[in-house]
Parts: structure tokens; sequence; C-alpha cells
């Protein structure tokens, strides 16, 4: 049996995962960052304390659930968010720091991945689409700080990541935690404006704004502010903002499609868990997404590609 830790201190969420490469599980613990309520994100200073003060809790409650970590092969962490020059957050080099001082402790290798990685990685586990760690494939990446479309190849070891598609202003986690806050739900808004949205039976419509591939979606903020400014059902807002960025999501794939053929499409992050969303596009589509606890922010993903470096384990 080899067990490898895996680390993500991301924008919103500490993470630790376990992944056996024997029974092909993974056991993972997670804390949302606290955010007071009103406001619509967090300051990299404040998201670096939490995570500070976090990530100990975390991977003592990891140690705690599977009763002791036993002989862990190699330990990885996010160190970035993207797998680009230039990409770097502060909030990611606590776990990575945490993630240095493990290997140098123990004497075991350290993985070095970037977050982005790290989602795919857990949507391919998640969907049971591991084949396609030796595959080409489109993956979206659709969060509170990323929406973006990649042209990834695995080779067997990683998976190489070309970016082909994205938003050119805000992202679609920011639209739809800012709907959500100006509604008065809580931070981060996803599932609470998720929920409002299942209460409204109206039809909505939405044109997205394509430039090519890529999709804006400042628009969305705008007509959510004026429906609100006009009075109209906080679950008509709510369902339109939902259908806007879903609408946006399905024409940058066809867009896509049309441009690099029929392949596999995987869908991972935070706003694909939004059930309005995934059901549009899985009856659309032939598409693979993460289960909701692989979707949003995780640190399973990275623990499987340190797998897959050290081990280059298949198991799905």
């Amino acid at each position: 049996m080899s067990l490898y830790l895996g680390i993500d201190t991301s924008n919103y969420t500490t993470s630790a995962a376990l992944y056996d490469t024997r029974s092909g599980s993974v056991i993972q613990q997670k804390m949302l960052l606290p955010v007071k309520a009103g406001e619509r994100g967090i300051r990299q200073s404040d998201a670096v304390f939490h995570h500070t003060n976090q990530l100990p809790q975390i991977i003592s409650a990891l140690r705690s659930e599977c009763g002791g970590f036993g002989k862990i092969s190699a330990v990885g962490a996010s160190a970035r968010p993207r797998s680009m020059d230039g990409s770097y957050m502060p909030c990611f080099t606590v776990g990575h720091g945490m993630a240095r001082i493990l290997s140098d402790v123990m004497g075991i290798p350290l993985g070095e991945f970037s977050h982005q990685e790290g989602h795919i990685a857990a949507a391919l586990y998640s969907s049971g689409r591991m084949d396609l760690m030796s595959g080409k494939f489109i993956a979206f990446h659709v969060s509170g700080g990323t929406t973006e479309a990649v042209l990834a190849e695995g080779d067997g070891l990683n998976v190489r990541v070309r970016l082909i598609a994205q938003s050119l202003d805000l992202k679609a986690g920011q639209v739809i935690d800012r709907t959500a806050v100006m509604l008065g739900l809580p931070f981060p808004g996803g599932k609470y404006l998720e929920k409002l949205a299942l209460t409204c039976d109206d039809a909505v419509k939405y044109k997205p704004a394509m430039k090519g591939h890529d999709c804006s979606l400042s628009g969305i903020e705008n007509k959510c502010k004026k429906m609100f400014e006009s009075g109209e059902p906080h679950n008509r807002i709510a369902k339109f903002c939902l259908t806007a960025v879903m609408n946006s999501i399905i024409a940058m794939t066809d867009a896509l499609i049309e441009e690099y053929g029929d392949m596999p499409l995987v869908y991972a992050g935070g706003v694909m868990s939004n059930s309005l969303i995934r059901n549009e596009i899985t009856q659309r589509y032939q598409a693979n997404f993460a289960a909701p606890e692989f979707s949003c922010d995780n640190a399973a993903g990275t623990a499987i590609l340190t797998s897959f470096k050290y081990e280059n384990t298949y198991l799905h």
C-alpha cells in the first residue's frame, strides 16, 4: 500500500487529502475560510492568515479520520493557480510551505502542481475517467477565480494544459457570489443561489456575449442589478443569473467543439457543482463531471497527481 498526501490552500478553502493507491480511495478534509457577512471576497493577507491557522487543524483531522497516516510515500501541494509563467497567489504559499517542511522532515519526495491541474485530476478521478491521464480532452475550470477551458493532454504521469478559452472580464463564480450577496445570501453564495433559483418556475432567457471562443460575463451582473433595483422577485434574479452563466459555458463548449472536434469534455470547479448547470450540460454533451465534493476546491487531485508522478498507478 502506498499513501500520498495532497495539500491545497486556495482563495477560499483549506484542504488536505490522502490517496491510497491500493484501494483507490481518497479521504479528505477541508474548511472554508471565514468571510464577514455582506463581503464579496477576502483579501490575500487574510487568506494567508486563516490558512496558517486552519491547515494544522485540517491535517490533524485527516490523521484522526485515517487512524494515523502510516507510511506516506510522497507529499504534493498546489503551488500556484495555473500552469503558466507568472501565475501566483500568496494563499498557495501556505500549503506549499507546509508540504516542503513535511517533505524535508519525513524524507519523502515533494510534488508541485497548479491548483487548476488538481481540479482536473479530481474531476477525472471522481468521474471514473482516469484513463484520460493518457489521453487528450477539453477541460473546463469554472470557479470564483477562473472561468477557463484548456486543451489537456495526459502523458500517464501528468496533464499538460493549454488555454483555449476564457472569460474576458468577471469569472462565473464572481457573478454568482456578487448576485447572492446582493440578494442577502451568505458568501460564498453558489449553493444558496441555486436553492433560491429552484423555487422559480419562470422561463428566463439570455444570449451569451461571445468573442470567438471567449465569453464576457459582466453583463450578467449588470442585468441582475437592474432586476434587483426594479423589484423583480429574488428567485427569478437567481434563476436568471445561473441560466446566463450556464448559457455562456454552453456557448464556449459549442465553439470549442466546432474548432477542435468531438473529444471528451471534463468540467471542474465549484460552479460546476450547480445542479441546474450540470443537468443541462449533461443532456447536451457526453460530459464528465466531478462529484460535488470533488468539484469544489479540494486537495484530492493534488494527492492523485502526486501518486502518478511517483508511482504511475492506474486504478480507474
